[in-house]
């Protein structure tokens, strides 16, 4: 089921992603007793880890006791890099919340091999997120949108793109010249609920594309994801303003 909801402004949507965000961790620990969550890198997301862990009643609402956190991708550099996904989210959300260091599982992206950090991120996975007799199952994949259409680090051409074993794999991105470590298909479809979060008026077009395209295509590799459970888009007013309306 996709639901599409559009926020006024930047801060209203990083306030009402906030929301969905207790809605669903709150639920998945009512169900199951503990929530795994992947978090998304980039800058949109910043807002969003800013609300959780700054604003009330917000804060005490996330059962953040109950909460296994990964990464749906990370660059290929040290935890304390300025680049690094793992930084940024420690910086606005993982420091100043009450979530034990047990809790909180990074991609040992320091490593110079990509190919082993890869390896090494998909074992943590299968060893630490519930299986329901099969595939592990996060309860919330938070993801981006690149201008590019891609998400995590789901690129255009690359070949994390036609995984369809693997949960985990590092990545050659050419344009960028670098490796990242992402989450596959398989894995982030599996997901019980998958929530784009994309604000900006740079990411009005793709946004369009992405959502409203008759098929999937590799080059808006963001339209793959199409996961078993909820997949809900977060947009600001200014990257959906080609979007068909009304929406729910």
């Amino acid at each position: 089921m996709r639901r599409i909801h559009i926020s006024a402004t930047a801060d209203d949507l990083s306030v009402d992603a906030a929301q969905e965000f207790v809605r669903v961790t709150a639920d998945a620990v009512k169900l199951r007793s503990r929530c795994y969550v992947a978090l998304a890198g980039g800058s949109t997301p910043r807002g969003l880890y800013r609300a959780l862990a700054n604003t009330q009643p917000l804060r005490t609402q996330v059962p953040w006791s109950r909460i296994e956190f990964f990464w749906s991708d990370e660059r290929h550099v040290p935890p304390d890099d300025p680049e690094s996904n793992y930084r940024m989210a420690s910086e606005t959300m993982l420091a100043a919340a009450p979530v034990p260091p047990t809790q909180i599982h990074r991609v040992r992206a320091e490593n110079p091999d990509a190919v082993i950090v890869g390896r090494q991120y998909e074992e943590e996975i299968l060893t630490d997120v519930a299986h329901d007799g099969g595939m592990p199952r996060f309860d919330l994949m938070l993801l981006g949108l690149g201008t590019d259409g891609h998400t995590a680090s789901l690129f255009p051409g690359t070949t994390a793109l036609a995984e369809r074993r693997r949960l985990c794999v590092d990545t050659w991105v050419e344009r960028l010249k670098t490796h990242r470590i992402t989450m596959t298909l398989p894995l982030i479809n599996a997901a019980r609920a998958v929530m784009f979060v994309v604000s900006g008026a740079d990411k009005a077009s793709i946004a369009r594309d992405v959502l409203q395209a008759d098929s999937t295509a590799a080059d808006r590799p963001a339209q793959l994801v199409q996961p078993d459970g909820e997949l809900l888009w977060m947009l600001d007013d200014e990257a959906a303003r080609w979007i068909n309306r009304p929406v729910s």
